[in-house]
């Protein structure tokens, strides 16, 4: 059987990001992926920018942006890095594939994970591993439910996690119907993109939601969502809430999720996520290195959004 029409997908609305996509394609590339990274990008994104995603051989397609009806979802100031996230829902529209990975690009990816590609995913349904509802750093404004014992990955430890999720039933608690959007594998089509659409303009519940995107698609896919083992979607505060959990060697796609993200922070600020974040800031350099030679005006404008002391 030949492989699908597939890709990985991102998004990338301004060059504050553009450190952290370059460093995500690097990373498709250097685990032997067979799939191209497209970059969805909006108006506003740079000439400049569009020009170093191309050179890196990076498909590029533009897409409007995607957000609910004027003052309808309002986010706290914590949150304001999720304003432009309902534009990711656009990866449902590409229809010229059929599958598609869409992965944050505050990721990297550490082992081949192309296997998603071909996982069996029926047309209408997605997959993604849950949400880590600990709230480790108390985030006050995060849902009063999201407490240890109601966290989907306390169920799981390894090695059975690799391969059986956190299983759903009527009585687990609610975060256990919650996922997180990093990784989303999805088989593009218009008319999920509608009823999408329809759903943004259209439900009440909207206005409620704490993370936009990925409210939305657990709310939209009740009972139509596959969940994916933790490493496909490797949260960065796994590796100390859930040790029981956590393997280094078994990650496939690791998330910088919180506020701080490794470009952001000057090397040896990052904490207790100083080693993790270490691990980004390797592949930064690799992909410096390769660039000062080969495209050093592009390495200039990637290096001027990196926080370096």
């Amino acid at each position: 059987m030949s492989p699908p029409n597939a890709a990985y997908v991102t998004l990338l609305t301004k060059p504050s990001y553009l450190a952290a996509t370059l460093v995500l394609h690097s990373t498709l590339v250097s685990v032997g992926s067979k799939y191209p990274l497209v970059v969805m990008v909006t108006p506003q994104l740079a000439e400049e920018s569009r020009r170093i995603l191309s050179k890196r051989g990076i498909v590029i397609r533009d897409v409007e942006s995607l957000k609910p009806a004027e003052g309808v979802h309002n986010l706290v100031e914590h949150d304001q890095r999720f304003a432009d996230t309902w534009t990711k829902l656009r990866a449902f529209e590409l229809t010229e594939y059929e599958r598609i990975v869409m992965l944050d690009s505050d990721m990297i990816v550490m082992r081949n994970m192309d296997e998603l590609m071909e996982l069996d995913l029926p047309s209408d349904w997605i997959a993604a591993a849950h949400v880590c509802a600990c709230n480790p750093h108390d985030i006050p404004h995060y849902p009063k439910d999201w407490i240890p014992e109601n966290c989907a990955h306390a169920s799981v430890v390894h090695p059975t996690a690799l391969t059986s999720p956190p299983v759903i039933t009527e009585s687990s608690p609610r975060p256990y119907t919650l996922l997180n959007s990093g990784t989303v594998v999805l088989n593009p089509s218009q008319e999920l993109f509608n009823s999408i659409s329809y759903y943004l303009s259209t439900s009440p519940l909207v206005p409620t939601f704490s993370f936009p995107d990925q409210d939305l698609l657990s709310n939209l896919f009740v009972g139509r969502w596959k969940p994916l083992p933790w490493c496909y979607n490797a949260l960065k505060t796994l590796r100390d809430v859930h040790k029981p959990l956590w393997r280094d060697d078994e990650v496939r796609c690791l998330h910088y999720i919180l506020a701080k993200k490794p470009w952001h922070l000057p090397r040896g600020t990052a904490g207790q996520y100083e080693e993790v974040h270490q691990w980004w800031w390797d592949k930064y350099e690799e992909l410096s290195a390769e660039m000062k030679t080969n495209d050093p005006k592009g390495f200039e404008l990637m290096d001027s959004h990196v926080t370096k002391a």
